[in-house]
């Protein structure tokens, strides 16, 4: 008899009570699925000849379907344990939410929400006037309107204020943000004509006054939050853009990209550009990002001038790129933080601003706990965290990190197993050993940290 023929039925397996077991656990469809995937995969093995006979039995396939149905289980989006020292962290949702926005979501998510109905009057109103009213409070504008991330935010306002126009821009601020996504790709698709001025590193006023002409309908600057140029270096400062364009009659818009609405720190993190100031130079429109400095859900915000705001929220790009309730009712709560003047509630600020001394402190105690383990090896060192997703790409903060190791277990595989587990950590591998680094780890999470280590040890 060959191999394929001994396959079992699936029927017979079904009857066996390993899978009566796992019957019990998983749903019908869901087990049926799997137990016909792992037979094409026995069946895909034995046409190549690499198959031990012994893995036909009902005992030995019923594991490995209960595996696959217990990876299947895990959700994809599911918490993760950011100990990489990369504060946003673009493949870990960037900004992690503060409680008061995470209780918002909890309240409404699961039922009908006031989002377009005025309860006062019942009928409809506007989706952003929550957002919209903390936006004009804390950024001083006239007016905000929300999308769903800041590449939107540029679209909308190119395809709305200069759509079949040029748009002028020095070239040293033609960036790519992540995803090979690039200022002049967003140009193209929104209809707006891409004319470039001055050099990489050195545009001045008379660059773009000289490029000037009728056919000129947006001055655009864009804050290079992801690179910097250094050394022989010369730019149009926004308030001289702000004097061109109300000379010439062209609209100026301020990209902004991370959008910071407080300082985040001392230092270096004091010079990140902040969205009040950049509004009270007369700039028409400035537009930021929701989940990076500000710290929020994903977004983009576009905030300035009543008239401009209105003319990008008429237009039928917008619709297209708002948002849905979830979005708002956490942005909602995270600004509604900064009207207060509690903006350390939020957790990227509170972890930018966290002092190195503390976080010295911290990773020591971690170090300790991890040392009473069997098996495991673990020391205090200095380290460097960042801000990521990029923002303040020049700017690094002093850290402090825990070289972890655990015997029988090289550095990456157990950086795997502690991705693998419940709840999945992140660390990083630095000089052949894992580093958990103190300053992106959240309240009470170390603690989780050496229960995930104890579990491997």
């Amino acid at each position: 008899m060959s191999l394929l023929a001994r396959i079992p039925a699936v029927d017979r397996l079904l009857a066996h009570p390993d899978f009566l077991a796992l019957e019990q656990r998983f749903s019908r469809p869901e087990l049926l699925s799997a137990l016909r995937a792992q037979l094409e995969g026995l069946r895909a093995e034995i046409r190549a000849g690499s198959l031990d006979p012994d893995r036909l039995a009902p005992e030995a396939i019923a594991p490995a379907v209960a595996a696959a149905l217990q990876l299947r289980s895990r959700p994809s989006y599911r918490r993760v344990i950011n100990a990489t020292g990369v504060l946003l962290h673009t493949g870990l949702g960037r900004a992690p939410l503060a409680k008061e926005a995470v209780e918002a979501l909890a309240a409404t998510a699961g039922g009908a929400q006031r989002v377009e109905i005025e309860l006062e009057s019942g009928e409809r109103g506007g989706r952003e006037e929550g957002c919209r009213r903390f936006l004009v409070e804390v950024t001083g504008c006239e007016d905000a309107c929300v999308v769903n991330n800041n590449a939107g935010a540029t679209l909308l306002i190119l395809a709305a204020l200069a759509r079949g126009r040029k748009v002028l821009i020095s070239r040293g601020e033609l960036v790519e943000i992540g995803g090979s996504f690039r200022i002049p790709d967003v140009m193209a698709e929104s209809g707006a004509l891409l004319t470039e001025v001055g050099t990489t590193n050195r545009t001045r006023l008379a660059d773009y006054r000289r490029a000037l002409d009728a056919e000129v309908g947006l001055l655009l600057k864009v804050h290079p939050s992801n690179y910097r140029i250094q050394g022989f270096t010369e730019e149009a400062s926004l308030e001289e853009l702000v004097t061109l364009g109300s000379e010439a009659g062209v609209p100026v818009v301020y990209d902004l990209g991370s959008g910071s609405l407080v300082a985040p720190g001392a230092g270096g993190l004091a010079s990140e550009p902040l969205v009040r100031p950049a509004l009270a130079s007369g700039v028409d429109l400035v537009c930021f990002s929701g989940d990076k400095l500000l710290g929020g859900p994903q977004a983009g915000i576009v905030a300035g001038r009543r008239e401009a705001v209105e003319r990008c929220r008429r237009h039928p790009l917008f619709r297209a790129l708002r948002p849905g309730r979830l979005v708002y009712t956490a942005l909602e709560a995270t600004l509604r933080l900064y009207a207060r003047g509690e903006e350390t509630a939020i957790p990227v600020l509170r972890a930018m601003r966290a002092d190195p001394l503390e976080l010295r402190r911290a990773a020591q105690r971690l170090a300790r706990s991890f040392s009473k383990l069997p098996g495991v090896d673990a020391y205090a060192e200095p380290s460097e965290a960042q801000a990521g997703s990029g923002s303040l790409p020049t700017v690094t903060l002093p850290s402090w990190a825990v070289r972890l190791e655990v015997a029988g277990l090289s550095s990456t595989e157990l950086a795997r197993r502690l991705r693998q587990g419940e709840p999945a950590v992140m660390a990083r591998i630095e000089d052949g050993a894992v580093l958990l680094d103190l300053r992106s780890l959240g309240p009470g999470e170390p603690a989780e940290v050496v229960g995930r280590v104890r579990a491997l040890a």
